[in-house]
């Protein structure tokens, strides 16, 4: 178990020592690793993480200290729909927690070249998850951008019981991206899901 000092030195100087950067397939079992120590987050085998930090490498980050994986966010675009970023899963050491690299990683994602066809954002998050919807809450304000929730996997009829609700979030447009789509987009959105002018959100 880390010290009080430990902890210290392994946060000192956090901004100078940070690499972001796309995975490797050597970071598969390194991920593996960091999510299992990160409940409640649902694992994945080995052979699936090498996978994600192979196949999907430029729709991923992973981010570094002194060449140690601190954290990763897992994404890929719609196979039907190169417009959709799908966000799968963030994941943060927990002694680096508090910092802002979630935030960091993910606007970092989105500026890259894999990413520029993607005009929005979309993830699925439980409904106790605040870190998660902090997180997202947080980037839809900072991009200036349209956030909308509904229901996407239930408990029962999914699950068979065995995993919470899961609730998809869509944010768009993201950041410097043309807006003229997204608008047609959510006008769409918003007439199907009956939403009335002005909510942000479907709850």
């Amino acid at each position: 178990m880390n010290t009080r000092n430990d902890l210290f030195e392994d946060t000192l100087e956090f901004e100078d020592r940070l690499e972001l950067r796309h995975p490797r397939a050597t970071d598969g079992f390194h991920l593996n690793q960091l999510v299992t120590a990160s409940p409640p987050l649902d694992t994945n085998s080995v052979y699936c993480n090498l996978l994600q930090c192979q196949h999907f490498a430029d729709t991923s980050v992973a981010a570094l200290i002194d060449k140690r994986l601190i954290g990763f966010i897992s994404g890929y675009l719609l196979p039907n729909d190169a417009e959709t970023l799908f966000i799968w899963q963030v994941v943060v050491d927990a002694k680096f927690r508090g910092h802002g690299l979630a935030k960091r990683m993910l606007n970092w994602l989105v500026a890259q070249p894999g990413t520029e066809s993607a005009r929005q954002l979309i993830t699925s998050i439980t409904p106790d998850n605040r870190a998660s919807w902090s997180l997202f809450e947080s980037l839809a304000r900072d991009w200036h951008a349209q956030p909308i929730k509904e229901m996407l996997f239930e408990r029962e009829r999914h699950f068979a019981g065995q995993h919470d609700d899961e609730y998809l979030l869509r944010i768009a447009p993201l950041p410097d991206r043309p807006q003229d789509s997204i608008a047609h987009f959510y006008s769409d959105l918003r007439s199907r899901l009956r939403l009335p002018p002005g909510k942000r959100w479907l709850e």
